[in-house]
């Protein structure tokens, strides 16, 4: 044991006084740092027990000065761990890892004033009596998709939970072998389906697939026919597969439901914008299909939710059903779900008022005008630290979304001379405003696509003190 250590740590109270505390107590609170204070004293003062590293007669102002490093380094590595904004200059435009989709501006505004006061969440205004939360977007939805009826729930995977559970606990659910993918996090179509209360049936092969598959497996137990998009991979060449308003004539002639879940949940049109087809909810509800299931908080650009359209008579009962309570949205998603749909039902600009398809649908002219504005912020703030170039650049969406598409970008390739770009790439990370970029061939890249214009000051401050710091 290292007594002379032992005896020069210095008490809480020493520790909590010192000055170079006092911005941390002031932002965190004086309670919150000496939690903190407690901890980097006593994993000190086991170390010196176990004699770790501990120099002989060390003084107290050395021990003193290293507490109150670790304990500095101790709030800003708890607050890393805080939910924050982030800079996503990856390029990748649905980042799962980063929230998905931004929300709009307007959306933001809405949940900001309801979040701050009381709502009408479940008051009629009309009837001055209890109402439903579901009333306001139920409505918006069938208006878009020309479904009946919608229910919103607090992800995709719940929806899909939930219908399952109201109508095939105890029975089957037809699905093709091809159709059981894995979504974000190892969720599986199958375990869903497992823990729905159903009994799974699987048809057809990897690759192929036929509407006579699916009669064939048909039997009294039946209930679902389900049929799941690939929104987040794709099977090429030799290939079969049933479409919807084939599973349509099928169930109409057995009594049974009809199900997709979409995934994704495109509103518009994307070929319009020289993009990959994508079935829209309009199209699959038009088929016929009685429940079509997808995401808030992808393609449609607004936040996480589960979204069921369909036929009313089945949604009515899928809102009684007990475990719609458990997963129910939230009011300030439920909100800003709101006021994404509304934008989409006004028709204009939509691609430039949802951050999401305004970032899909830039074009390269736009994108090169964007890096020469930031190019010349950094230029500025670093003068001959940096070298900038702007090349081209390959994006994903990402977010399970339009799998193996390529949509051509726009970067900037900055080189730092005599610096590792590995140690900027994580300086960067680390600032106040955490910037997450991309190295290739030992060069930081910044995607255009995903970088907000609001940041390109942040983007230019950063880069400087970084560089300043190396």
């Amino acid at each position: 044991m290292n007594n002379s250590g032992l005896k020069n740590i210095p008490s809480i109270h020493e520790v909590i006084e010192d000055s170079r505390l006092q911005e941390l107590i002031n932002c965190k609170g004086r309670h919150v740092v000496k939690d903190y204070i407690v901890k980097i004293t006593n994993d000190y003062r086991k170390e010196v027990i176990n004699n770790i590293d501990i120099e002989n007669n060390i003084t107290k102002e050395i021990i003193t000065n290293e507490i109150i490093k670790n304990v500095i380094d101790l709030a800003n590595i708890i607050e890393r761990k805080s939910l924050c904004k982030v800079i996503n200059a990856t390029g990748i435009i649905l980042h799962t890892n980063m929230g998905r989709a931004p929300l709009p501006k307007g959306a933001l505004d809405k949940v900001a004033d309801v979040a701050g006061n009381y709502s009408n969440l479940e008051y009629d205004l009309l009837k001055g009596q209890r109402g439903s939360r579901y009333e306001s977007t139920e409505t918006l939805l069938a208006k878009l998709t020309g479904a009946e009826s919608a229910l919103v729930v607090n992800n995709n995977a719940a929806a899909v939970f939930l219908c399952l559970n109201t109508y095939a606990n105890q029975k089957e659910v037809i699905v093709s072998r091809s159709e059981q993918i894995e979504i974000g996090g190892s969720f599986r179509i199958p375990d869903i389906i497992k823990r729905s209360g159903a009994n799974m049936v699987e048809v057809g092969t990897t690759n192929k697939t036929y509407i006579s598959d699916f009669g064939d497996a048909i039997t009294q137990d039946t209930k679902i026919l389900l049929k799941v998009h690939t929104s987040n991979y794709k099977i090429q060449g030799f290939t079969c597969d049933v479409k919807g308003e084939e599973l349509v004539e099928l169930a109409n002639n057995n009594n049974i439901i009809t199900m997709e879940d979409l995934g994704s949940g495109v509103l518009i049109n994307l070929q319009d914008y020289k993009l990959p087809y994508e079935p829209t909810v309009m199209e699959q509800v038009k088929k016929g299909i009685d429940l079509v299931t997808f995401s808030g908080d992808k393609l449609l650009g607004g936040p996480q939710a589960g979204i069921i359209v369909g036929k009313k008579e089945l949604i009515d009962k899928i809102k009684t059903n007990p475990l719609t309570r458990m997963v129910r949205i939230d009011k300030l998603s439920l909100v800003a779900l709101q006021e994404v749909l509304k934008i989409y039902l006004e028709e204009s600009n939509v691609t430039k008022n949802i951050p999401i398809l305004d970032m899909l649908t830039k074009d390269i002219d736009e994108l090169t005008n964007e890096a020469n504005n930031l190019k010349t912020l950094i230029e500025e703030k670093l003068n001959e630290k940096v070298e900038i170039t702007i090349i081209n650049d390959d994006n994903a969406t990402g977010g399970g979304s339009l799998p193996g598409v390529v949509i051509k970008g726009v970067a900037l390739k900055v080189a730092c001379k005599n610096t590792s770009s590995n140690l900027i790439q994580k300086k960067l990370r680390d600032y106040k405003v955490p910037i997450i970029c991309k190295i290739r061939n030992d060069d930081i890249i910044l995607s255009m696509r995903t970088i907000n214009k609001q940041d390109y000051d942040i983007i230019a401050n950063g880069f400087y003190d970084v560089m300043i710091r190396l």
